[in-house]
């Protein structure tokens, strides 16, 4: 799978929500993008992830 342009392994079966949780995001507000499609944070829990999968990863970032 590729998220933000990086190859990464995942393991089968991992939803969207572990993913976060695994890559340290699990507690901040993120932006999922999923084969172009975005993926509502109410899916975040039930979307598993497939092999093939391009995932867009954005983060909100406060300040001014």
């Amino acid at each position: 799978m590729v998220i933000n342009g990086e190859t990464r392994t995942v393991v089968q079966g991992t939803t969207v929500a572990a993913l976060l949780v695994e890559l340290g995001l699990g507690d901040r507000r993120v932006a999922v993008e999923r084969n172009r499609e975005v993926v509502p944070r109410a899916q975040h829990a039930s979307t598993e992830l497939a092999n093939g999968d391009h995932l867009e990863l954005v983060t909100f970032v406060g300040g001014g």
